[in-house]
């Protein structure tokens, strides 16, 4: 098995809040949903985007339909 390795983290509680309920609706633990918004943060950092949306619909028309 892999090795993984343990530190302390020291987070606002109120954003350990938000993220366990955002775990917890993607079936997932805390811890597991750090490390997935950790390894989406890096890939977009070494410039690997996700694919993006397709030509009819506008880049951020999703960010429309949150407000």
């Amino acid at each position: 098995m892999k090795s993984r390795k343990s530190f302390p983290l020291r987070i606002d509680p109120a954003l350990y809040a938000e993220l366990e309920a955002w775990a917890q609706q993607e079936f997932r633990s805390v811890n597991g949903q750090i490390e997935y918004l950790l390894r989406q943060a890096v890939s977009r950092r070494r410039g690997q985007q996700p694919p993006s949306p397709p030509a009819d619909e506008p880049p951020d028309a999703s960010a429309q339909e949150d407000r």
